[in-house]
C-alpha cells in the first residue's frame, strides 16, 4: 500500500504514513496500490487500473447502505431507528425519548396532545429525504455511506 498523499510506500497496518505524516487513505495525488502520480480528480489509475477514490476502512468496519438507513427513517424514524443504524446514537435517543412523551402525553390528555405525536415522524421524514438525496452521506464514524 502506498501513501495517497505522498506516494511513498507504507508499511502494512500503518495508520499514518511514517514519511508525510498523513492519515492513512488521505490525499488523492497518488494510487494507494502503485504508488504513482494521478491526475486531479480521477477515478482510474492510468498506471495500474484500480480505482484510485475507493473508500478506506479500518479493520471490522464496513459502510453502512444509503437504501437501508433511508427505509427505516421512513418506517421506523419515529423511533430513530435509522440513526440507531448509522450510529447517531445521541439522536436516535432524543427522537425515541420524544416519541414516548408525545405517546403518554396523547394518552393522559385523551388525546387532545395527539399532534405531539406527528413531531418525530416529520423529523425523520426530512431526515429520509435528506439520506436519498445525499445530503447525509456518512454514518456516525464518517464512514461514506454505499450506494
Amino acid at each position: 500500500m502506498y501513501c495517497r498523499y505522498c506516494g511513498k510506500e507504507m508499511v502494512e497496518g500503518a495508520v499514518v504514513c511514517v514519511q508525510c505524516g498523513a492519515p492513512k487513505g488521505a490525499g488523492n495525488a497518488y494510487c494507494a496500490f502503485c504508488g504513482n502520480a494521478t491526475a486531479p480528480g480521477a477515478v482510474v489509475c492510468l498506471s495500474c487500473g484500480r480505482q484510485v477514490n475507493a473508500v478506506v476502512l479500518a479493520p471490522g468496519q464496513a459502510q453502512k447502505s444509503k437504501l437501508t438507513a433511508g427505509l427505516l427513517g421512513l418506517f421506523l424514524g419515529g423511533f430513530g431507528v435509522h440513526n440507531f443504524y448509522l450510529g447517531y446514537t445521541g439522536r436516535a435517543v432524543a427522537q425515541l425519548v420524544i416519541q414516548i412523551v408525545a405517546v403518554i402525553l396523547t394518552v393522559c390528555t385523551a388525546g387532545i396532545l395527539a399532534p405531539l405525536m406527528m413531531i418525530t415522524p416529520i423529523w425523520s421524514l426530512v431526515e429520509s429525504i435528506m439520506i436519498f438525496a445525499g445530503s447525509i452521506n456518512k454514518d456516525g464514524k464518517g464512514v461514506p455511506l454505499k450506494d
